[in-house]
């Protein structure tokens, strides 16, 4: 079982005892996110004036927000790598049958050179023939 990690924050300008499974630096994260987002909204008109259970409700909202948006991108990232896995699997299979292709071009060519080279043998040898039956005519006529 994991050691729980237990560190103090600063988080709006008060000390906090944070503890989870989660290392202290990602614990120091966390707290650093919500300073950040603190300070966003003081940044904003009004806010200042609010009451204290407004302010803690719109650093709330602002987080749910964050992190629906995020939830929206990660959606999307995972579709965009479910397309394209869909993608690689698709030229996967086409550079198969390609492979495939090639190995039965490649047999075909080797038999079709095997033919064409028995062809030659056979015209060298009709040739040859050829060559003997006008010699053969030559002497015939001659005598």
């Amino acid at each position: 079982m994991e050691k729980k990690n237990v560190t103090e924050v600063v988080i709006g300008g008060k000390i906090y005892k944070l503890g989870g499974y989660e290392s202290e630096d990602y614990l120091h994260q966390v707290a650093s996110y919500l300073n950040n987002r603190i300070t966003e909204l003081k940044s904003l008109d009004g806010y200042n004036r609010l009451p204290s259970a407004q302010k803690s409700l719109m650093l709330d909202l602002n987080t749910a927000d964050d992190y629906f948006k995020a939830r929206r991108q990660v959606e999307k990232l995972e579709a965009e790598l479910s397309d394209k896995d869909r993608e690689l699997y698709e030229l996967r299979h086409e550079l198969v049958s390609a492979q495939v292709k090639l190995e039965e071009d490649q047999k075909r060519i080797t038999s079709l050179k095997e033919e064409a080279d028995d062809y030659q043998k056979k015209i060298a040898m009709l040739e040859a023939r050829l060559s003997q039956s006008d010699i053969d005519a030559r002497k015939a006529a001659e005598a």
